[in-house]
């Protein structure tokens, strides 16, 4: 495994392999899966899209926590690590995060700045090649707008030393060419190297369609150790920062599990205990496959 002071491109953080009790997993994206950081998957970077509004508004997290073993975090001392920017959705800016990891993991072999089709980046992103159209391109557009607009800033604990950087640097669209430039920083995917990362499988986001609600729960709950996990209902509420009523934000929660179970990811069953309620989930199956 590499070290990660050895990680010098952003392909380098994505394709070896890692040990987990015992057995060694791919980390390549492809079709069915993607590479996801757990701190991206538990801080709710990416939520269920806010309806009939129509400014999306922006969000703040705090992910001193879940940031703070980034090496430059480490080598420069930043104790507050927060994420500013456009609310990112899960129908859209999701998938097109997820293209652009697979760009990466494809032609980032050796530079963070990659050039490829356009139509290309659209399938790495799960658009089928007929649904290509002007009106996919503008959307494309716009949520990698979205994506370079989130600012990630770290700052040390008196405050006299910050940086700030972006979850993806630049992407410059060429109409005429047809293809499309990203760039990210290698200081913010680092992160990929550690162990704690997980498979993203992509079978359930594709088997729930305009569900973005059980989408972003799946991605948050497949984030967590596997086995029995215990998770309250104020949690997951948190998780999705909707921005509806408490009794509408928990009926969300409720129609999402059920939802989860309903395509065979999960087995779970809700409790009360002291006035809160839990969720017991109690099997997981992101391949959507019976349990052995």
């Amino acid at each position: 495994m590499r070290k990660d002071s050895e990680i010098m491109t952003i392909n380098d953080a994505l394709v070896f392999n890692v040990d987990t009790e015992g057995k060694s997993y791919p980390l390549t994206p492809t079709a069915n899966r993607t590479v996801q950081p757990i701190a991206l998957m538990r801080l709710g970077v990416f939520v269920p899209a806010a309806r009939n509004k129509p400014v999306r508004g922006g969000s703040v997290i705090d992910a001193s926590d879940d940031l703070r073993e980034l090496e430059i975090a480490k080598s420069e001392g930043y104790t507050s690590i927060m994420i500013r920017g456009n609310r990112l959705d899960m129908s859209t800016d999701f998938k097109t995060w997820i293209g652009t990891i697979r760009a990466f993991s494809k032609y980032g072999v050796n530079s963070n700045k990659i050039e490829l089709p356009f139509t290309e980046f659209a399938k790495l992103s799960g658009i089928a090649v007929d649904d290509i159209n002007k009106r996919s391109r503008d959307r494309f557009f716009n949520s990698l707008n979205r994506l370079a607009s989130v600012v990630i800033s770290f700052k040390n604990k008196n405050g006299t030393k910050a940086f700030i950087t972006h979850l993806l640097n630049n992407a410059l669209y060429d109409i005429e060419k047809d293809t499309i430039v990203l760039e990210g920083d290698a200081r913010l995917w680092e992160l990929y190297a550690f162990d704690h990362k997980v498979l993203l499988q992509l079978k359930a986001i594709q088997a729930l369609p305009r569900k973005e609600s059980a989408q972003a729960l799946y991605v948050y709950i497949e984030s967590m150790p596997s086995g029995f996990i215990k998770v309250s209902l104020e949690r997951l509420r948190d998780r999705l920062n909707l921005t509806s009523s408490i009794g509408t934000q928990n009926l969300a929660v409720r129609n999402a599990m059920k939802e989860l179970e309903k395509i065979g990811y999960l087995t779970y069953s809700e409790v009360k205990k002291e006035g809160a309620v839990y969720f017991l989930i109690h099997s997981r199956r992101p391949e959507l496959l019976p349990g052995e």
